[in-house]
């Protein structure tokens, strides 16, 4: 049987599938990709369902090889640096993976999160019908962990044949985190007009205190008007909580399942990856729309992905001495 063998790896990367849902009435929060959109990209490149097992690689990096057989896999997400057997290629590639080449995945100029994908699927017992991380509490991947160096999966993987890499065209993926948008509420009623106004007209900062559970926002303190304690209720990703000290934070994809702070908007579906794919330091304003808005957006989404992103091939721009004495460049002899 073919396998992916993990050879390095920084803090942070796990399998993640399309989440677990339906158990949050149990205190089971999905988990899942932090960006949706690049997960069901880099699947839907290779023909998988787009909710299908991938590693979600974060600025830690990781460097995996091939055993036993050639893996096509496909690499979609922030702009990455990635590079085969030290050959860089572009960030979202589908490529041949043979036994003993090494694929390397590094951060690169933008993006804090991207997703490897096999065809085929990782041989992964699910818990709760997923095989989605969630670290805190233990649940699904490989014991409910982030992989470590020498992890070994197995992969019932489609026949493949080496092919040359190629670029996944997903312009979709450029999503520059300017503006957010938002619905507001469930409990904007707890802040007043003008502290909804600042909240809107605000340069916000992503801050260094951020994972897969939460965000936290740095700039002016969101001042509440009825007090900063509800009766606690389901959260989803996306929600922006605001606690007693006004520094909002958004709920990611590891959240906690209930929370008693005022939820002051949630971001819409389309806007989660780009959000999460915010490095520290990067400044956005949220933008307010309505609920039939933020509907459309996600019909929109929805169609990228209705058949598989065009593959395109990459045009060469180095040609180093390996590369040339590997082509025959005489099409005769003539004496």
């Amino acid at each position: 049987m073919a396998a992916l063998r993990v050879l390095s790896v920084g803090l942070g990367a796990t399998l993640q599938d399309g989440g677990r849902h339906g158990y949050l009435r149990y205190g089971i929060t999905a988990a899942g990709p932090m960006d949706p959109l690049a997960h069901a990209t880099a699947n839907a490149a290779l023909g998988n369902a787009t909710n299908a097992t991938a590693i979600e690689v974060s600025l830690g990096g990781i460097e995996v090889t091939a055993e036993g057989a050639v893996l096509t896999v496909a690499v979609a997400g922030g702009a990455f640096a990635v590079s085969l057997d030290g050959q860089a290629l572009c960030p979202n590639v589908v490529l041949s993976l043979e036994p003993g080449a090494k694929l390397r995945i590094r951060p690169g100029s933008a993006g804090a999160w991207c997703y490897l994908a096999i065809a085929g699927e990782f041989a992964v017992a699910p818990v709760l019908g997923s095989t989605a991380t969630h670290v805190r509490s233990g649940l699904g991947g490989l014991d409910g962990r982030t992989l470590r160096a020498e992890d070994l999966f197995s992969v019932r993987s489609r026949p493949s044949i080496k092919l040359p890499p190629s670029r996944i065209a997903a312009p979709w993926l450029d999503r520059p985190c300017d503006a957010i948008r938002i619905v507001l509420g469930p409990q904007d009623d707890y802040f007043a007009a003008e502290a909804l106004a600042a909240f809107l007209s605000t340069d916000w900062s992503v801050s260094p205190r951020n994972d897969r559970m939460a965000m936290f926002l740095d700039g002016p303190r969101v001042r509440h008007a009825s007090g900063h304690d509800i009766v606690s209720d389901g959260i989803v990703m996306g929600a922006i909580q605001v606690p007693g000290d006004g520094r909002p934070i958004v709920l990611m994809a590891d959240r906690q399942p209930t929370g008693g702070y005022p939820k002051i908007a949630t971001v819409i579906g389309p806007d989660l990856g780009r959000l999460a794919q915010a490095r520290a330091g990067s400044r956005f304003r949220f933008v307010q729309v309505s609920r039939d808005q933020a509907v459309a957006a996600r019909v929109a989404e929805a169609a990228h992905l209705r058949t598989p992103p065009p593959r395109e091939p990459l045009v060469r721009t180095s040609f180093p001495s390996e590369f040339l004495l590997g082509l025959n460049l005489i099409d005769g002899v003539h004496g």
